[in-house]
């Protein structure tokens, strides 16, 4: 199975369900399986090759969706940037991953065009809102292309693509450096989705509510295993925190992605208490939730279930913690999430003792392609590891993701601190915080 067939599957099985809606509309399974063809049909007619990365550069709405599909689909890498990020921060992206397409709007060009710096590889721009005559291209090499043209492409030969090529660069700023593009295989992203369903037990008629960004790969999942089981995404950019509970209210939302700043701010707002009554569950990840944050939750939602996450980029999703485990297991990541092993191993590679800290490392087929351009950070995270069956001839490299934690006896996991910032007093790591 490949990225582009977790919504080219699902309009087979359920084409009339509401597969999207954004603040211009809505979209079915088969319509949408529709635009992704014709778009996959249009990058390549533009000139896109096969491995090519596609840059885009929008909010979060039905045409970045599709984007994403259609690049796969034409045998491309999609590389999705964050639209708060700064211009300067835009321009790295694309020139850093050798961007050949940009899918963007005009008000974006413009402000793009406005800071010195040339992309080499950058042949093809193409505009989501202008359907007719596009303004001209700010380079003269550049074409310029609306979207509809992509639309309108006729059926074209694609190339083949297996399940161990690459889908996605997702950029990530990580605790130092400038950001580092993490590449994603389809089976990474295959992977993750197909375990992350399983234990949130994502359902067909789930509306699933999509605040944070697609260029994070928590983000981005809300809408892929939306889409594997076949049940809506609402895609929304909001301004203020009191927005988004409005919006589970409106549309009746049963699921919930979030990181600690935004529940944080959620919490301070109150909760009509029908929410609880169709909010199945909510998520946490990117950060330990504070623990009279996640009271306040429990007690706003009774019913709702608080699903407790950690996760990296380069390995997706590590641990989940269920929700019958919070008291029971008090400042628990979790244990390791279904199809891949987490590890805490000291700095020879064995592994530590219950309750010795160690640093986490995750192996399996979440584990990512590594930084793009990137030989010596890549080197630094993704590595073999030490301790293998005797006789296997290829070294198996798992992410070695910089956290200091710590297991139970029941392999539950604790978060300590990052490597970086830990001090040794006689031996013994110490979290400055």
């Amino acid at each position: 199975m490949l990225f582009h067939h977790i919504p080219l599957n699902t309009a087979e099985s359920l084409p009339d369900n509401t597969a999207l809606i954004d603040k211009a509309g809505e979209i079915s399974y088969a319509a949408l399986a529709t635009r992704i063809q014709r778009v996959a049909a249009g990058l390549v007619a533009a000139g896109l090759k096969r491995h090519e990365r596609i840059g885009i550069y929008l909010p979060k709405s039905l045409p970045t969706v599709i984007s994403f599909f259609a690049t796969s689909r034409a045998g491309g890498v999609f590389v999705p940037i964050n639209p708060l990020l700064k211009v300067e921060q835009v321009r790295h992206i694309l020139c850093d991953c050798n961007v050949t397409i940009l899918i963007t709007s005009s008000d974006r060009l413009k402000m793009l065009s406005a800071v010195p710096g040339n992309c080499n590889d950058l042949h093809t721009i193409v505009l989501i809102d202008h359907k007719e005559e596009p303004p001209s291209a700010p380079l003269p090499h550049l074409q310029v292309l609306p979207w509809q043209q992509l639309l309108d492409a006729p059926e074209i030969t694609i190339p083949e693509t297996i399940d161990t090529d690459m889908a996605a660069i997702l950029y990530t700023s990580g605790s130092t450096g400038k950001p580092k593009g993490v590449v994603l295989s389809h089976k990474n992203m295959i992977t993750g989705v197909n375990s992350v369903t399983r234990y949130l037990e994502v359902r067909p008629d789930d509306r699933i509510l999509s605040v944070l960004p697609l260029s994070f790969d928590y983000g981005l999942n809300q809408v892929t295993k939306s889409l594997l089981k076949g049940a809506t995404a609402i895609l929304m950019n909001y301004l203020f925190p009191k927005e988004v509970i409005n919006q589970l209210e409106q549309e009746r939302i049963t699921g919930l992605a979030g990181v600690p700043p935004l529940w944080t701010q959620l919490v301070q707002f109150p909760w009509p208490e029908t929410i609880t009554e169709h909010l199945r569950y909510i998520t946490n990840s990117g950060g330990t939730l504070p623990q009279a944050t996640l009271n306040t939750l429990r007690q706003s939602l009774p019913k709702t279930k608080i699903v407790l996450m950690y996760g990296l980029t380069e390995a997706f999703r590590s641990t989940w913690l269920p929700p019958d485990e919070i008291d029971q297991r008090p400042g628990s990541i979790g244990k390791a999430i279904p199809n891949a092993e987490v590890m805490v191993l000291r700095d020879d590679g064995t592994p530590c003792a219950p309750h010795e800290p160690g640093e986490l490392v995750h192996r399996g087929s979440l584990v990512a392609m590594g930084y793009w351009n990137n030989r010596e950070e890549t080197a630094k995270r993704f590595k073999p590891l030490r301790h293998q069956p005797a006789g296997l001839p290829l070294p198996e490299i798992a992410v070695w993701s910089g956290d200091i934690a710590y297991r139970d006896e029941d392999n539950y996991f604790y978060f300590v601190g990052r490597q970086d910032d830990m001090l040794k007093s006689s031996g013994y790591r110490i979290s400055p915080t």
